[in-house]
């Protein structure tokens, strides 16, 4: 059973073409550029430093909160998902091969993004009965003074991630076990969500723990299995890099409409992935407890790299070196399947179909907080939360198996198209906070502090907006 929808689908297309094209890939690479340039490429000078956090046990207040890494795993739950297996596949049938070149460029400069962003949601977060809160709405809010855009940013992020994702993530579950198994895609949607309403209904901590124990299970395990695709084929690797990178630039085009839709695709594609700029990581980011804000920044910048460049480049890689991009018919998850399949045999199809059952379940529960948590900074009434639960793990994920592949993507692309611009011009005008914690982090650290702790004293002129720090 699948629904029409193409009257609204055309409509959606047309938006989307405007809004790409013009507004949203020239600000995610400006903007990238320029905090890139600011921190001093603190993407690329501060690595071991994003490592080191992830072990961090040090907190600020000594008492239960989420930890960095539990953090750093909810957000990788939503980030490693449907964008790394099928969105990858998608970008390569629609874009050609260069799309890849594209998704490694606006991960590169959008993880000095995706640092700017969680530090200053670290740095405005608010103290909650759960864990710490915060997010862009609340960066918005306190930073800029302005309650309409943190408002108006709350609404987007929860159409986007708690309602519309979940429909991709859902539409590409049914997908995959449909093709691996036969299942019946309106038999899956039901048990899907069932199981995601009752994750719902758990909590941040529930919401935490599963991530922590699934994601790196999951990310692990596709990753040795595509290293044994690449070892197999290793003769094939500088093919895929001249495939790639001959493709970016409009040479060789084999699949795709044009250096353009290349480009659009590639950067769609893997913001779709990455989520750098969009708003999304700094949720789970605020609520890390943590002696300096800078640490959790450094953690989700960490986070755009495992994600693109190694779980994309992996799916990448399976589906260049089988040649299947160019057939038609094939999209998405059903790509990504005959890739693999084509290279360790039958089983192969049933291997995606599973792990992507667990990448993109662990996203829908990790979707799901992004929204819980900007509910929360819209209304504390109850009765809000418990209709958006329904919603989200309910009549959404509902949707995804029932509407078309074409339908959910493009719904997706539109809301996060929205929400990213609304977070990347509260960016522009508040990255100075984060900047200046940058240079204090660095500076404790050269002067031999292993631990770097931050006191709102620290930056005076919002010091009285910083519920969370002493």
């Amino acid at each position: 059973m699948t629904l029409n929808l193409d009257a609204l689908n055309n409509i959606i297309t047309s938006v989307n073409d405007a809004l790409w094209a013009y507004l949203l890939i020239g600000a995610l690479i400006l903007c990238g550029l320029y905090f890139t340039i600011r921190t001093g490429f603190v993407q690329f000078t501060m690595i071991g430093d994003m490592f080191r956090q992830l072990v961090d046990s040090s907190s600020k207040s000594g008492k239960k909160h989420i930890s960095s890494f539990q953090a750093f795993a909810v957000s990788m739950a939503t980030r490693v998902g449907t964008g790394n297996l099928a969105g990858v596949a998608t970008a390569i049938a629609v874009g050609g091969p260069g799309a890849i070149f594209w998704m490694w460029l606006i991960a590169l400069f959008g993880s000095a993004t995706a640092f700017v962003e969680a530090t200053l949601a670290q740095l405005f977060k608010r103290p909650s009965s759960e864990s710490f809160i915060g997010g862009p709405a609340y960066y918005i809010s306190r930073g800029l003074n302005n309650k309409w855009m943190a408002g108006l940013f709350a609404v987007l992020i929860t159409l986007t991630f708690g309602l519309s994702y979940n429909s991709i993530q859902s539409n590409a579950i049914c997908g995959a076990l449909n093709k691996a198994f036969g299942f019946d895609p309106l038999v899956v949607g039901c048990i899907i969500t069932a199981i995601a309403l009752f994750i719902a209904f758990g909590g941040i901590r529930r919401i935490a723990h599963v991530s922590s124990v699934l994601v790196p299970i999951m990310a692990i395990g596709y990753f040795i299995l595509a290293l044994y695709v690449v070892i197999m084929n290793i003769n094939m690797v500088p093919h895929v890099f001249k495939l790639i990178i001959e493709n970016a630039f409009g040479f060789n085009q084999v699949a795709g409409g044009g250096l353009g839709m290349t480009i659009m695709v590639g950067i769609k594609r893997g913001l779709f992935s990455n989520e750098a700029g969009e708003g999304s990581a700094p949720n789970v980011a605020a609520t890390a407890d943590v002696t300096h804000p800078v640490k959790q920044g450094l953690i989700q910048a960490l986070g755009v790299f495992t994600d693109t460049l190694v779980v994309c480049s992996c799916t990448a890689f399976m589906v260049l070196v089988s040649g299947f991009y160019t057939t038609e018919g094939l999209e998405g998850i059903q790509l990504t399947q005959a890739s693999l399949e084509s290279q360790v045999g039958s089983w192969g199809t049933i291997y995606v179909a599973i792990a992507l059952f667990l990448f993109a379940f662990s996203s829908i529960i990790g979707n799901y907080y992004y929204g819980e948590a900007n509910i929360r900074f819209l209304t504390h009434k109850k009765w809000v939360l418990t209709v958006f639960r329904f919603l989200s793990g309910g009549v959404f994920v509902f949707l995804g198996a029932v509407a078309s592949f074409e339908f959910v993507w493009n719904l997706g692309d539109l809301f996060m198209a929205l929400v990213t611009l609304c977070n990347l011009i509260a960016l522009v005008f508040l990255c100075k906070y984060a900047f200046k914690l940058l240079n204090n982090y660095r500076d404790q650290r050269r002067r031999g502090i292993k631990n770097p702790v931050f006191h709102r004293s620290d930056i005076p002129e919002v010091a009285d907006k910083l519920d969370a720090w002493e």
